[in-house]
């Protein structure tokens, strides 16, 4: 068995690193409640995301249901696998159900479409704790952000990762040098996983490793475009600059655009226009580049992008937040409003079976009239959302207020379904009460020459079956 799963920590004290993290996600699951946030754990791979969800669970003796990107994560997938589990008990006992959400960075392609959706919607409405684990915080949805307690796991250091080396060797029986012990960790750079993969490669077939021995392969350690906005505003000479900008794995167009993004840290209009100078320079190459399909130019517009602009900051630093470029905002905002359009039409054209065209072309404006006038109980009827109800009200607080509304009242619901389930299982048949009979007296023999007189039956139908 490979040595990163055999020696994966199934107790939170057993993980490496990152203490003040663990103890915040102890604290969490143990005051959990429906009120409380999902957690969002982001870092790094090999920081022990995945594990210290795994090992809380543990600790806690709380079952697992986990998606991860091997799955499909489709909306059907979500609300059937962890959907269901999230609004239904545990079959073995367990006291809760943790709802594991790993790689949620990662939902992209015709395989994942509608899992952003299905992800809010499950948050929305789960009766279980759910977790969700990510390398990039900002690949997520707002949405999904807002309503999460994000947690960061950062690189572990190379004196944490010796000790649990040291460790898996003593229980493998393989004597290695304290020497070798550093390199491999070191060479890790902060990836617990990798430094034990890089141990089981160096100990196959071996007793003893020494530094000679080592079989390690350094890290891909590949910029971020937020180290490069950083060198762009810092010190960075125009070499290393234009090294950094090929480790960002991102094209040349789309560098520009964060680049063109964050010009906030230049104050001065006329330095402002001096640096917009080589960016529009270098978006000539690049529509040159996609006309012509000679991708050389690639590296002359990246070139005059980061070292015209790199001339204007001279150094100064940023002070402002590194964001994405505002365009991209509101591309998203418009594929957010077509999607939940498309939504709303599909819900209100199969409530009142009719084509969605006939709908959007013919009825919508005496739909919204009427909608307008009453609100909640169309709502109520069509499942409109507050982002759904707002294309009839157009007014965001009014639609909140509805979608709160119809919230409180299905909370409502679940508590008498709740109350009434619990009286079910308490209530008992009580056995009917018996009647003392009465002591036999002595036959009245003074009316027994009288002929007897058939007394007619006066026990209702109920009673006639109480027998049965």
């Amino acid at each position: 068995m490979d040595w990163a799963e055999k020696y994966r920590p199934t107790h939170l004290d057993e993980v490496v690193g990152n203490s003040t993290i663990l103890r915040q996600m102890f604290e969490w699951a143990k005051s959990w409640s429906r009120e409380s946030r999902p957690l969002l754990l982001y870092g790094k791979p090999g920081t022990g995301k995945t594990s210290s969800a795994h090992a809380l669970a543990n600790d806690l003796q709380w079952e697992v249901i986990e998606l991860n990107a091997s799955d499909q994560r489709t909306k059907a997938v979500i609300d059937r696998v962890a959907g269901t589990g999230s609004t239904t008990a545990s079959l073995t006992g367990a006291s809760r159900k943790l709802i594991l959400l790993d790689e949620a960075d990662n939902l992209q392609g015709t395989a994942d479409r509608g899992g952003a959706k299905a992800i809010l919607d499950l948050i929305r409405g789960s009766r279980q704790p759910i977790i969700l684990i990510a390398n990039d915080l900002y690949a997520i949805p707002g949405e999904i952000r807002s309503r999460c307690l994000p947690l960061q796991f950062k690189a572990l250091q190379a004196r944490s990762i010796a000790p649990r080396l040291r460790f898996i060797c003593s229980s493998e029986g393989i004597r290695c040098s304290e020497e070798a012990l550093h390199q491999i960790a070191e060479s890790a750079r902060g990836d617990m996983r990798s430094a034990v993969t890089m141990l089981y490669a160096s100990a196959a077939g071996r007793q003893r490793l020494e530094n000679g021995e080592l079989r390690i392969s350094n890290k891909d350690q590949r910029a971020s475009v937020f180290d490069l906005i950083s060198s762009l505003y810092g010190t960075t000479q125009g070499e290393d600059l234009l090294r950094v900008s090929y480790e960002v794995n991102e094209t040349p167009d789309t560098l520009i655009q964060w680049v063109e993004g964050n010009l906030s840290g230049i104050h001065s209009v006329p330095e402002l226009d001096e640096a917009y100078q080589p960016l529009s320079r270098a978006d000539e190459y690049i529509g040159y580049t996609y006309r012509q399909q000679y991708h050389t130019l690639w590296r002359y517009a990246t070139s005059v992008a980061l070292l015209g602009v790199s001339r204007v900051t001279r150094g100064k630093g940023i002070h402002a937040r590194i964001s994405p470029p505002e365009r991209w905002r509101r591309m998203g905002s418009y594929q957010k409003q077509k999607s939940v359009r498309s939504s709303m039409l599909r819900k209100v054209s199969s409530a009142v079976h009719m084509p969605r065209t006939t709908l959007q072309e013919s009825y919508l404006t005496p739909f919204s009239i009427l909608i307008d006038r009453d609100p909640l109980p169309y709502a109520r009827e069509f499942r409109l959302d507050a982002d759904e109800l707002n294309l009839f009200l157009h007014d965001r607080a009014r639609a909140q207020t509805v979608e709160k509304t119809l919230a409180a009242e299905e909370k409502e619901k679940e508590i008498r379904r709740d109350k009434e389930t619990a009286a079910k299982g308490k209530k008992k048949v009580a056995p009917a009460p018996q009647k003392e009979l009465p002591a036999p007296s002595e036959p009245d023999t003074s009316r027994m020459d009288e002929a007897p007189v058939e007394k007619a039956d006066d026990r209702s139908q109920k009673t006639l079956f109480d027998g049965f």
